[in-house]
């Protein structure tokens, strides 16, 4: 079982830009999730709802380092729970790093192989193929 997803892309965006498209609610909301109810601030647990997939998910918010790094935890595969943090989870990484052409964004996302085992392989393909196209959408509101 393979137990983490990483995906990169470089942007020509700053780190402040791309930070902001990451964790502001206004701005995630252009790329990731179609609503993001409650405050992304560390210990926070906003939901995020997904229209086209027709789910919700709770996340909790594990670390802001304004800038370079934004994290928190969530059950893969839309689903819904009361305490994210009650169940098996995944933790959500992004990367923001300043390079030679830009600005490169890595999200990881890793803890599949602690997920029950009937979910964990099911979850790692729809999240590896999910955070291909969600990047994607972030590249293009990037720029």
């Amino acid at each position: 079982m393979q137990d983490v997803i990483v995906r990169e892309i470089t942007v020509k965006a700053p780190q402040e830009r791309v930070y902001k498209a990451i964790t502001d609610v206004k701005e995630i909301t252009t790329w990731f999730p179609d609503i993001v109810e409650g405050k992304i601030e560390v210990g926070e647990l906003p939901t995020f709802t997904f229209s086209k997939e027709k789910h919700s998910t709770q996340v909790h918010i594990e670390s802001l380092k304004p800038f370079e790094y934004f994290a928190y935890r969530w059950v893969p595969g839309g689903e819904s729970v009361k305490d994210v943090m009650s169940v098996p989870n995944t933790l959500v990484e992004f990367i923001i790093e300043e390079v030679a052409d830009g600005t490169k964004v890595t999200v990881k996302e890793s803890g599949f192989a602690a997920l029950p085992a009937k979910d964990a392989q099911v979850r790692f393909d729809q999240n590896s193929g999910g955070w291909e196209y969600m990047m994607g959408r972030l590249e293009k509101v990037l720029g």
